[in-house]
């Protein structure tokens, strides 16, 4: 199964500020380990806005069900 990681990456700034194009990035995995590392990486970052992993089916973890799976706690 295949796992792709979506995020917008805040470093790709353009014109007053706003996201440049091409900000919206998106990586593909063959595990979901490595998804789910590629994910904790992004986060830990803070450099990243909308981190989402979804897998071949369509399912989808972002937000606090992400974080949660990664083992973030709720502080």
């Amino acid at each position: 199964m295949l796992y792709s990681i979506s995020y917008n990456d805040r470093r790709t700034v353009g014109a007053q500020g706003r996201p440049a194009e091409g900000a919206a990035r998106t990586e593909t995995f063959l595990t979901e380990h490595e998804a789910l590392t590629r994910a904790l990486r992004l986060l830990e970052e803070g450099m990243h806005d909308g981190v989402s992993v979804c897998d071949s089916s369509g399912n989808v973890l972002c937000g606090v069900r992400l974080q949660l799976k990664l083992g973030f706690n709720s502080e």
